[in-house]
């Protein structure tokens, strides 16, 4: 047993544990990134208090309160009860101009925006006397309400402009909600209208914080956006029909018809499968940051102990080949090394950026482990070897991480050109020998041809 305990076999496996144990300290430095993660969470939420956060703007909503005839058995009064109808506009078109700036809070920063907003919505006299008709309850017609759907109200900057069929009207504050979204309202008489068609123009400046999203509040809903932004992200329920990105920024446009979503022109609001209903329906824009620092950080953590281990393979092929003893506490002490520059990573990432601290957690490490294996192996060609082999590791490292589309095939590739070369180079290795020992300086050994 004791002979097997210093095969190169013995010895391999003994490193693989080592390697292992890595992934404690790797841990718990995906932690620390997790940490600093939800501090920015926190940070861009403070920032979102005072500009505006995630919004959500849609077209006018014609609310009409409405009295049922509620027939009890057995009473000479018939009591009534209180509801109100909606009605969507028939065609709806939004101009969206956004001007995208950086706030920070703190070491943090976030993308904000202020949004120019040019909105026309136009309800049909038809739509209007059909659904009136067609109703088991009462209009009130001369308490009707258009109401004005905005996710964040304290990003309403300013109203512009605002018209009803030419006439210059004001918003009102309202408790009244559609959906998940707070409203502004414009009460509107429509008795006084004798069936006339309304026609609404809106001008206004939206602030928010990472989103601007948009409901299809209409038979027929245009959008055009624009905003000086190079990585924007579409989501929602629907994809812009056209767009174009260049180093300006971007333009899109959507259109969207009342056939696309899953609610109907006009409902009862005490309908409650309209508020789900509602949100599934939203779209717009998201403003991304593509692979920033702590998603980058997380990308590096996921190929720490693959980086461990090669630079474990690399100390024990020069212990085999070169006929070098390096012991399990020197293999522990370049880990601790090795797993501190992601550490020093984040830290230095969150100061000055991703590139520059990448760069200079590298170079330390590098120099560390390298001017370490020269006084542990005495021999300087094999410090300056390893600290080449694990400079390699560390730009390999960030090719994978900067690689955002092709990660995975540039790490599969190179996982694989990894177990090739050491394939070949332990090809002639006698598993079962014992650990190769030398009564010569390892510098003299180094020097050998």
């Amino acid at each position: 047993m004791g002979k097997w305990t210093q095969t190169v076999m013995a010895k391999v496996l003994g490193i693989g544990v080592l390697a292992l144990l890595m992934t404690i300290p790797l841990l718990q430095v995906n932690g620390l990134v997790s940490e600093r993660q939800q501090l920015r969470e926190t940070a861009v939420v403070q920032i979102a208090q005072g500009w505006g956060g995630r919004q959500v703007l849609g077209g006018p909503v014609l609310v009409v309160p409405t009295v049922r005839p509620m027939p009890a058995e057995g009473m000479t009064t018939v009591p009534w009860q209180a509801g109100s109808e909606s009605v969507l506009a028939d065609a709806l078109r939004l101009d969206v101009a956004m001007d995208v700036q950086m706030r920070g809070y703190g070491i943090y920063t976030a993308p904000v925006f202020v949004a120019t907003v040019k909105l026309d919505a136009q309800f049909r006299a038809q739509d209007l006397a059909q659904y009136r008709q067609g109703s088991s309850a009462r209009w009130q017609g001369g308490k009707a309400e258009l109401r004005l759907p905005v996710g964040d109200l304290r990003g309403l900057q300013e109203v512009t402009g605002l018209r009803v069929n030419g006439q210059p009207a004001r918003f009102e504050s309202s408790a009244e909600r559609l959906g998940l979204w707070p409203t502004v309202v414009v009460p509107i008489d429509l008795d006084a209208l004798g069936g006339q068609p309304i026609d609404v123009q809106i001008g206004l400046k939206l602030a928010g914080t990472e989103a601007l999203q948009l409901l299809p509040l209409a038979r027929s809903t245009e959008v055009t956006m624009r905003a000086p932004w190079r990585d924007p992200s579409f989501v929602g329920a629907a994809l812009p029909l056209e767009h174009a990105i260049d180093t300006r920024g971007f333009n899109a446009r959507w259109h969207l018809l009342d056939l696309n979503r899953s609610y109907g022109q006009h409902w009862v609001d005490s309908d409650a499968a309209m508020i789900p209903a509602l949100e599934a329906s939203t779209f717009g824009v998201q403003l991304y940051q593509p692979v920033d620092v702590y998603q980058r950080n997380v990308r590096a953590g996921k190929y720490g102990l693959l980086f461990i281990a090669m630079t474990f393979v690399a100390f024990f092929l020069f212990e085999v080949l070169k006929r070098l003893r390096v012991h399990p506490v020197q293999y522990l002490l370049v880990g601790a090394a090795l797993a501190t520059f992601y550490v020093v990573l984040l830290a230095l990432s969150e100061q000055i950026g991703f590139g520059p601290a990448y760069a200079l957690a590298a170079i330390a490490v590098v120099v560390l482990v390298g001017g370490y294996a020269m006084a542990v192996l005495r021999a300087r060609r094999a410090g300056l070897l390893l600290g080449g082999v694990l400079g390699l590791i560390y730009a390999v490292l960030y090719g994978l991480i900067a690689a955002e589309q092709y990660a995975l095939l540039i790490g599969a590739l190179v996982l694989l050109a990894m177990v090739g070369l050491m394939m070949y180079l332990t090809r002639r290795i006698d598993w079962y020998a014992y650990v190769p020992t030398s009564t010569e300086p390892p510098a003299a050994i180094m020097d050998k041809p």
